[in-house]
């Protein structure tokens, strides 16, 4: 669940830059931009957790319609790395009128399952409850993310309700639903991934706080797949093939029990990638899938 950023660069199709960050605010310098007419709103805090403050990113295109739908994006890093100021195929939508949220989650070395759903809920939360202030459409949010942030993703779409996956990062009272999910190669059923059950130091085990075997109920409480039903929003999940880091067959699973449940779901097979891909091919399906369901 480590190699998603190569293909990620690739998508984006993007030059970023840093830029310098004047300390103690919570903007990009004016002249920032990832593209035109693009304002990227740098470490917005959504709330806070073991004494820090958790921050986003919010990338907002000057032409777009008001308000704007979202694209929520999860970064991926086997829930040990990674970063929101990291690019994202995400951020090649703000050329076609999206909004787009990078949210920083607790790493597993920081803090163990539930805090990274914690996190990202409270983000969700925020956002809408934000949605006037950033023109935003509180009721076209979209998550998206691939790997450990594709597990979020789905996490975040099957468990709308599941109220001890809340967590206390902030108290607002919006609700943290999304109205569509884009999951790329996540892992959906912990119990059932044969690479989950490996070394104690695996990133399932770093997650877990332990390794598979004791920590069992913890495994199922963070498997997307235990909150399936027909509440859920509509799924696009992506997924390779000849993927040896997150099998295949994970996403099978949760293709299944959300069709099972009524859900619209689409399961596309990347013939040939392994764990990441990129091409005109991978985001012609999320192009399609994002106008059918947030336009």
């Amino acid at each position: 669940m480590q190699r998603i950023l190569p293909a990620i660069f690739l998508l984006a199709g993007l030059s970023v830059s840093a830029g310098q960050v004047q300390p103690g605010t919570n903007q990009s310098p004016r002249s920032f931009s990832l593209l035109p007419n693009v304002k990227l709103l740098k470490d917005l805090e959504y709330g806070r957790a073991d004494g820090r403050a958790m921050r986003l990113n919010l990338y907002l295109p000057e032409n777009g319609q008001k308000p704007l739908p979202l694209l929520i994006w999860i970064h991926g890093g086997a829930w040990r790395t990674g970063s929101k100021d990291n690019p994202s195929p995400a951020l090649r939508f703000t050329a076609e009128g999206y909004a787009v949220a990078h949210v920083g989650y607790r790493l597993s070395q920081e803090a163990k399952f539930p805090a990274q759903i914690h996190d990202c809920k409270a983000a969700v939360r925020w956002l809408r409850a934000n949605a006037q202030k950033y023109n935003l459409d509180p009721n076209k949010f979209a998550a998206w993310g691939g790997s450990a942030g594709g597990h979020l993703v789905a996490l975040l779409g099957t468990s709308g309700g599941v109220a001890n996956l809340e967590g206390t990062v902030n108290d607002l009272k919006e609700s943290s639903r999304v109205q569509a999910v884009v999951d790329w190669f996540g892992p959906t059923d912990l119990l059932l991934n044969p690479t989950a059950q490996s070394a104690p130091d695996s990133p399932v085990a770093q997650l877990l706080g332990g390794p598979m075997a004791e920590n069992r109920e913890k495994a199922a409480q963070a498997s997307p797949i235990t909150y399936v039903s027909k509440d859920a929003p509509p799924f696009l999940i992506m997924h390779g093939d000849q993927d040896h880091t997150v099998p295949f067959r994970q996403s099978e699973l949760l293709y299944t029990a959300l069709k099972k449940a009524g859900v619209d779901t689409t399961l596309v097979p990347m013939k040939g990638a392994g764990h990441g891909f990129n091409g005109p091919e991978a985001i012609a399906p999320v192009r399609d899938f994002l106008k059918r369901c947030l336009k």
